[in-house]
């Protein structure tokens, strides 16, 4: 049997609160961690660098301030885009030097542009991963883990089952794994563990939280919409990507053009040009699971209540 990570040890519940663009900010990772589980941000969230240093600093404080008071908090990550296209990549690996995220979480790109950074204060380098060949590659680049966007994920999406994304991966690789894709209650936190992952991403029950910078009008076409309000489509970055239909619609899309038609890649988060899909919102297949907006404890707590319940259903099965 696999030992538990480090990293898990110290988590209430195996959940990564995934970093979610115009969603992840201080107050949902701050209420993630002080919950007992991972949360996360992108940090082209942030519109400039002095902005960024001000969230990472809020962040580290408050986690400082939580421990003091008793409170066992759960790790927090930043996730750097590493496309070629991202210009303000070394500027905020630079303020990662200075602030040392406990984990680190790439995407868009290879790991390698900051392992060594990471590294050398004692981080981990997460990379996210959509397919066997993408994984090989970051596992060479020196990753301590893979987040492995399977079908069904919020956002950049990809492809493959979860469970047979991560059996695959168990082949070859035996560090930290952590699984997306349509995970949006304990039940489902308690089969991916199971499979073989470490941890879960779960991005879409918590757009809705109290904490989220989410759009009030964003949380409120989450908790109104399920599965046949998503659309899977590159046309809007680039890249394929699960998005509200609702929201293209009312931003006046072009749903025919959104089956097949992709436009050119731009993650430069030093681009302030405006942005025709700010407005057109992300989720995954967890759509439907959340009735209400709640805080981000309270959604902990229904996830630990789901996961021991599964726990328990399980047990029998193998007595």
């Amino acid at each position: 049997m696999k030992a538990l990570h480090p990293l898990v040890k110290r988590m209430r519940l195996p959940v990564c609160v995934a970093p979610m663009f115009l969603v992840s900010g201080p107050d949902l990772v701050l209420a993630a961690c002080r919950a007992g589980v991972m949360g996360a941000f992108p940090t082209t969230n942030c519109r400039t660098l002095e902005e960024l240093e001000q969230w990472m600093e809020r962040i580290t404080k408050g986690c400082a301030e939580a421990e003091c008071s008793g409170i066992r908090t759960g790790p927090w990550a930043a996730n750097l885009i590493t496309h070629s296209t991202n210009s303000r990549l070394a500027d905020d690996l630079a303020l990662v030097a200075r602030f040392k995220p406990p984990v680190v979480i790439t995407a868009l790109g290879s790991p390698a542009a900051v392992i060594d950074v990471v590294h050398g204060y004692g981080g981990l380098v997460i990379a996210d991963v959509v397919n066997l060949g993408l994984a090989r590659k970051a596992v060479a680049a020196g990753a301590d883990g893979l987040a492995c966007i399977s079908a069904g994920a919020g956002g950049h999406t990809g492809f493959l089952s979860p469970f047979a994304f991560v059996s695959a991966l168990r082949e070859f690789f035996d560090g930290l794994l952590i699984i997306g894709g349509g995970i949006a209650d304990g039940y489902a936190v308690a089969g991916a563990i199971a499979a073989g992952a470490d941890l879960v991403y779960m991005g879409t029950r918590f757009i809705p939280s109290v904490e989220s910078l989410a759009h009030d009008d964003y949380k409120a076409m989450v908790v109104a919409s399920d599965l046949n309000d998503l659309i899977v489509s590159a046309a809007v970055t680039g890249t394929p990507a699960s998005w509200l239909k609702p929201s293209l619609e009312r931003a006046g899309f072009d749903m025919a053009s959104a089956d097949g038609t992709s436009t050119p890649r731009n993650y430069d988060a030093n681009d302030n040009r405006p942005k025709r899909w700010k407005n057109i919102w992300a989720a995954g297949q967890g759509l439907g699971s959340s009735k209400s907006i709640d805080f981000v404890g309270s959604v902990v707590d229904q996830l630990e209540a789901d996961y021991r319940q599964a726990i328990q259903r399980i047990l029998p099965t193998v007595s």
